[in-house]
C-alpha cells in the first residue's frame, strides 16, 4: 500500500513540479498538490514499518524543498534547479539517487 502510494505519487509529483519549474503551472497549484498528498498520507490506515526505499526518500526530500523554498528560489537559483531536475529524473529512472538526498517521512 505504501509502495504503491509512493510509486503514483512520485509520477503526478514529477508531472507538477516539471511543468512548474518549466513555467507551465502557477506556484499556488504546486502547492495544493503537495497539501493534498501530505492529507493523503495522513489518511493512510497502514503505517509503514520498514525502512523507506531510495525512491521513496528522493520523493519526500522533493516534496519537502518545492515547499521550503520560495517560489522566486525555485524559479531563479540555478543550482537548486538542477538538484531538483537531478531528483526528478531519479525519479523517472534516470540517473543515480541524489546525494545529499535527505527524505524523511512526515
Amino acid at each position: 500500500m505504501i509502495t504503491t502510494f509512493i510509486d503514483d505519487k512520485s509520477q503526478q509529483l514529477v508531472f507538477y513540479a516539471s511543468r512548474f519549474l518549466r513555467g507551465q503551472l502557477p506556484h499556488r497549484e504546486l502547492h495544493l498538490f503537495i497539501w493534498d498528498t501530505l492529507e493523503e498520507w495522513a489518511a493512510l490506515s497502514h503505517k509503514p514499518v520498514t525502512p523507506p526505499s531510495y525512491s521513496e526518500k528522493v520523493f519526500w526530500h522533493l516534496l519537502h524543498q518545492l515547499e521550503y523554498w520560495p517560489e522566486q528560489q525555485l524559479r531563479q537559483n540555478k543550482k537548486l534547479k538542477r538538484n531538483l531536475q537531478h531528483c526528478l529524473g531519479f525519479l523517472v529512472g534516470k540517473g543515480h539517487c541524489p546525494q545529499n538526498c535527505v527524505g524523511l517521512r512526515p
